[in-house]
């Protein structure tokens, strides 16, 4: 089959070259001129052109376009320009990070054009190429069927890793129910690990303790793989900031749990935590150490200097996924695609702090 891949960066550039080795014949597409040559480096083959890229697709109404971008406007930008651009019985198919509700309307709206749309919620990161991607699949049964042979390519194995959930809108909502479970998980992995730390009477070695929790512990996964290698460098692990981006599904798992009436505690807070997290000062904070002062006339700490931060580009398509290892930090050779908001997956949501 024949496919068109827009947006190249570390998951749209590694699924074309996964979908290459597949045998799947896939066209890809991006604003940069490099992130397309990469692919071309590699064996896959690119455009210069939306044009170019439809007119790679063959006859309308057999075309497939996925849509590989950073989540909200500049997503709705790339659909609206292909609705444009394709026939009826062609699909458009959405993996990135996008909010279900808008999936469900964006069906709507190319429905009334007679074009297909599938949401695929994609999971894998930068280990996707070697490992596989599990995709979460949204969207008439006709329109997923004919685009098997690309899923197959994609996943683990042609059987397992990848399934439609139901009409369109369900894989984006599984996947964001996913990445609000996946919040969790990390948060708890984070809060134990420091209480740990903190017991400095016996001298805790994290990287040990990681790596023996991965064999036959209850708790062990594939977080607590990257986690375990990640403590094995402490020195440059402790050169990152405690900054951590959220890309807005743990935002929209909690909204939905209280239109539902679905108690989600944890995943509310390790949520809350991230907002946390990206403040380079609480006010809420400012305001008990105001207050504690003026009851009890306490010592309070001034602000000498703001929070200074870097940012790490984003890997590279077709880079191993060690160069993400905390060792190979500062080591990456791209400068990175996009802003800070769409290389750290903020694109979604508005930010808690400043501007991208």
């Amino acid at each position: 089959m024949k496919l068109g891949m827009i947006g190249l960066g570390k998951m749209g550039g590694n699924m074309v070259l996964r979908l290459t080795q597949g045998g799947i014949e896939v066209t890809g597409y991006d604003r940069s001129e490099e992130s397309v040559a990469q692919i071309e480096r590699q064996g896959a083959r690119g455009a210069r052109s939306m044009d170019d890229l439809i007119a790679s697709l063959g006859e309308p109404g057999t075309r497939a376009v996925w849509v590989m971008v950073p989540a909200g406007k500049i997503t709705q930008s790339v659909i609206d320009d292909l609705a444009g651009r394709l026939a009826p019985g062609d699909i458009v198919i959405d993996g990135g990070n996008s909010n279900y509700k808008d999936s469900i309307r964006r069906a709507e709206d190319l429905a009334e054009k007679g074009i297909h749309f599938v949401d695929v919620g994609t999971s894998g990161g930068v280990w996707g190429l070697k490992e596989g991607y599990a995709m979460m699949i949204g969207g008439a049964e006709e329109a997923v069927e004919r685009l098997r042979p690309a899923f197959e390519a994609l996943a683990p194995a042609a059987d397992r890793g990848w399934g439609r959930m139901g009409p369109a809108g369900s894989g984006h909502y599984v996947k964001m129910v996913h990445n609000g479970i996946e919040y969790g998980m990390m948060q708890a992995y984070a809060e134990g690990f420091e209480l740990m730390k903190a017991h400095q009477d016996f001298n805790l070695d994290m990287a040990q303790i990681a790596e023996l929790w991965r064999h036959g512990s209850v708790v062990r996964s594939w977080l607590l793989d990257l986690t375990a290698e990640a403590l094995q460098n402490k020195a440059e692990f402790e050169k990152l900031s405690d900054y951590v981006a959220d890309s807005g599904e743990g935002r929209w798992t909690i909204i939905d749990s209280i239109e539902l009436g679905v108690p989600t505690p944890v995943i509310t807070l390790a949520t809350q935590m991230r907002f946390r997290s990206q403040q380079e000062v609480s006010y809420a904070g400012q305001m008990l150490s105001a207050m504690r002062r003026a009851f009890g006339g306490h010592a309070v700490k001034t602000i000498e200097s703001p929070r200074q931060e870097g940012l790490v580009p984003e890997v590279a398509p077709g880079d191993h996924p060690k160069v993400a290892a905390p060792e190979n930090i500062g080591q990456t050779a791209s400068a990175g695609e996009g802003s800070a908001a769409e290389q750290l997956g903020e694109t979604g949501q508005q930010r808690v702090k400043g501007d991208a």
